[in-house]
């Protein structure tokens, strides 16, 4: 009897949880709408299994920039996240030698099926990660964050067929739903048989998928200029990826405006979403 009392109470206090949803940025407590419990460490990426790495718990006072000085570019990096998304409650993956996640990256530094191609882009979904490859060699890489598990990014091979620097969503707003969620930097690679567009653009990234199909690139200055931070911005990975895959080097003066394109970069979208692992915080109540 008193086990099936102590078994009630642990369910009501679960499903108070779930209904006032707490405010994950003021109060270290997850969130129950978070697949992942705001633990980044259970997000399950293949490649960060050849670095040690230890979970680090954000407390009120840090930031990722106290935490790290001048190496939290690379702790992001490895997290797949932004400034922004770091706030207490959460946890994050810190490799045990910073020296290890310095040229990091998951994806091949030489791809034979872009051998022939001036200029390819690799999606790889389960790694959540982009790279730019220019005759098989990876010229670059970039964090990324795609499509949830409920709008999932198609697969497959696409070429990209236009621009638009100034993008914004005709479907989305931002939180405040103040504006058209921004996408700056957009490269469109596919437009989907119910005449959806799917474009590579600049986005917040939260540590593991999140969009509604799109592929999103670090760009602290459309933060900065949406949010209000962060107040120095750094990350810019979506300018550099437009301007590298469609930029006035090889297209005309652009305008800004949206813009068709002729023989675009080969985009490649491999994988699955990565697993997410560990207990449920229901499981953890239950026993089960």
């Amino acid at each position: 009897m008193l086990r099936k009392a102590i078994y009630i109470l642990l369910l009501i206090s679960f499903v108070a949880i779930v209904v006032y949803k707490p405010n994950a940025t003021s109060e270290p407590t997850a969130s129950p709408l978070d697949p992942a419990k705001e633990d980044l460490s259970r997000v399950d990426y293949p490649s960060q299994a050849k670095v040690e790495w230890e979970p680090r718990f954000i407390r009120p006072q840090d930031t990722i920039e106290s935490l790290f000085g001048k190496d939290w570019p690379l702790v992001a990096r490895f997290n797949r996240i932004d400034r922004r998304h770091v706030y207490p409650g959460m946890t994050i993956k810190v490799p045990k030698q910073m020296d290890d996640i310095r040229d990091y990256t998951p994806l091949p530094r030489f791809y034979e099926p872009a051998r022939r191609q001036g200029k390819y882009i690799l999606i790889d979904l389960t790694e959540q990660w982009l790279g730019a490859y220019e005759q098989g060699k990876l010229k670059f890489s970039m964090p990324a964050a795609t499509g949830s598990d409920t709008h999932k990014t198609p697969t497959g091979l696409f070429r990209v067929d236009a621009r638009h620097r100034n993008h914004t969503s005709s479907l989305y707003k931002t939180e405040d739903e103040s504006e058209q969620y921004p996408m700056d930097n957009a490269i469109r690679f596919h437009i989907g048989p119910d005449n959806v567009s799917y474009w590579i653009h600049a986005r917040d990234l939260p540590g593991r998928p999140g969009s509604h199909g799109c592929i999103g690139v670090y760009d602290e200055a459309m933060q900065k200029r949406v949010y209000d931070i962060p107040a120095q911005p750094v990350l810019l990975d979506s300018e550099k990826l437009y301007n590298w895959a469609v930029g006035e080097a090889d297209y005309e003066e652009d305008t800004g405006e949206l813009e068709e394109l002729e023989d675009g970069v080969v985009v490649e979208v491999i994988g699955d979403n990565p697993r997410i692992h560990g207990k449920s915080l229901f499981s953890l109540f239950t026993g089960n």
